[in-house]
């Protein structure tokens, strides 16, 4: 009876012994599964890509290529918004999802008042893609070649000037239906020019010290396996601010040189480190 007792508990014991191995090895076969779709199909024979997280320094790709100047000698060549925010920051940390339209949120996103997320009396919805609570981020592209403003980045470019040097000034809006809060108008493009070159009447300030990095052009259509060609030199805001969405409506309403009426999607969180600039 003994030696019956003793061989059914060890049969118990190899199987519970065996069922164990089973489950290690499917874990250990979906982390290498994983693990290959992180790091397996990196575009790695390309110069430092964006968005990023830029409470972080750590960056792995040494490509080098000539930091733009600052954006005053440069030219203003296109005003663009994605929603949410595609790089991570200190003021903008609240993961959305991982969708062209996910991306990272303000945290103060939670905080708003039901005025600030009431739709507005006019022209709502003609900035398509935002409504209040939302949060944009606006990109300020500028290039050293000598031309007019104007839609998409293809207008940083031209036939005489096909590898030019471009820096993207970044801020972070939290958008509300708020006649206090901060008016597009003031940062927008209205035919201006100082010092001869194409500017936006301004840039915001107050949100921190921008973080200056090397990276490349954003939006959905690139990933961690399918990169951006273009060098870019970016200088991203750390805090969010709010930005009234009638002014951003007005934007879209009153027409501009960059045909922009909506608001794009995001190119999610680039996170290999073999991907990113280290940060000076």
């Amino acid at each position: 009876m003994k030696k019956l007792i003793f061989i059914t508990v060890s049969l118990a014991f190899l199987v519970a012994c065996a069922a164990v191995e089973d489950t290690a090895t499917a874990v250990t076969n979906e982390a290498k599964s994983v693990n290959s779709e992180i790091t397996g199909d990196l575009c790695l024979d390309f110069g430092p890509q964006t968005p990023r997280d830029i409470s972080s320094v750590v960056g792995l790709n040494t490509a080098d290529f000539p930091m733009a100047p600052a954006a005053t000698e440069m030219n203003l060549c296109n005003i663009h918004t994605h929603t949410n925010a595609e790089h991570k920051g200190p003021g903008f940390s609240v993961f959305v999802n991982d969708s062209d339209h996910g991306g990272y949120a303000c945290n103060g996103t939670n905080n708003l008042t039901e005025a600030e997320l009431s739709a507005p009396a006019v022209n709502a919805g003609k900035f398509k893609e935002v409504k209040p609570g939302d949060t944009i981020e606006v990109h300020w592209v500028h290039t050293s070649c000598d031309i007019e403003p104007g839609e998409g980045l293809g207008s940083c470019l031209s036939d005489s000037c096909t590898d030019p040097l471009l820096r993207v000034e970044t801020q972070v809006f939290l958008v509300v239906n708020d006649s206090n809060a901060l008016d597009f108008a003031n940062f927008a493009y209205a035919g201006n020019k100082r010092n001869n070159l194409h500017q936006a009447l301004s840039i915001p300030s107050g949100t921190g010290e921008p973080v200056l990095f090397r990276g490349s052009t954003t939006g959905p259509s690139y990933t961690q396996a399918t990169c951006s060609p273009m060098k870019v030199t970016w200088n991203v805001r750390p805090q969010c601010a709010k930005l009234d969405i009638n002014s951003l409506n007005e934007w879209a309403v009153n027409g501009n040189v960059f045909n922009e009426t909506k608001s794009h999607g995001v190119r999610q969180l680039v996170t290999a480190p073999e991907l990113l600039s280290p940060i000076e």
